[in-house]
């Protein structure tokens, strides 16, 4: 299994009120950078998550678990959500999907 795919774990801090404009300011995010192996997910693992197909759902594997709280999986461009976690003794599963 190759471990050749930055994945970034993002997560997004609510922006604070500023009571001397009265405006909130804008959400912060921070990312935290990950190599895991990152393969599309199997029909059968996809039927047994959802109940049906669903598209653009991937499986990221990491060597280590990553236990940090976080919002949101980033894959070059594109937001995941997970869907499923499985921790194993000494690597973490994740089973994610695209959000709109």
């Amino acid at each position: 299994m190759r471990t050749d795919t930055p994945v970034y774990f993002q997560a997004i801090h609510e922006g604070e009120y500023d009571p001397s404009t009265g405006n909130y300011l804008p959400d912060a995010v921070t990312e935290v950078e990950r190599y895991a192996s990152v393969t599309s997910a199997k029909i059968e693992t996809l039927n047994m998550v959802y109940g049906n197909i669903k598209q653009d759902a991937l499986v990221v594997r990491l060597q280590q678990h990553y236990t940090e709280p976080f919002s949101y999986i980033r894959i070059d461009d594109k937001r995941y959500r997970v869907d499923y976690s499985r921790p194993l003794r000494t690597k973490q599963t994740y089973i994610v999907s695209e959000v709109q």
